[in-house]
């Protein structure tokens, strides 16, 4: 929540700073305060979209949750506190194989979103989840 609050002052400043070179005389000046402004409006759309992904995210946990699906397996770590290797490719082809038997269920797309996440692999991890999220049924 700080960060956001942080982000948003950051907007605010350069939001200023962009108005403020609106009002200058100098077309350059009017196109660089244009440019400005729209720099809080995107990142604005950034901070709002991984919001919504991550309430998305719980929402789902906390449905599988609530249907009484176990949590995953505690897998081995090595000495440095990241997850075997072996245990989460072997992990993740299980995950996979699961969901080749039923591609439509969005618990499968969250185990498989987890499973990738476990092996490191976060773009596919989130590609994964948001597939969950859009077959998730209200």
């Amino acid at each position: 929540m700080l960060l956001v609050i942080a982000v948003a002052a950051y907007f605010a400043l350069v939001g200023y700073r962009g108005v403020f070179l609106l009002g200058e005389s100098s077309f350059i000046l009017k196109a660089l305060g244009a440019a400005v402004l729209a720099l809080p409006l995107v990142g604005l759309w950034l901070v709002t979209a991984e919001i919504r992904f991550g309430l998305a995210t719980q929402r789902l946990a906390r449905r599988l949750d609530a249907e009484g699906e176990p949590p995953d397996p505690e897998l081995p770590r090595r000495p440095s506190g990241r997850v075997d290797r072996m245990a989460a490719d072997a992990l993740f082809e299980q995950r996979r194989h699961d969901l080749e038997d039923a591609p439509a269920d969005w618990r499968r797309w969250y185990r498989l979103a987890v499973a990738y996440d476990v092996a490191g692999d976060r773009r596919r991890a989130r590609a994964a989840m948001r597939t969950a999220i859009a077959r998730e049924l209200p």
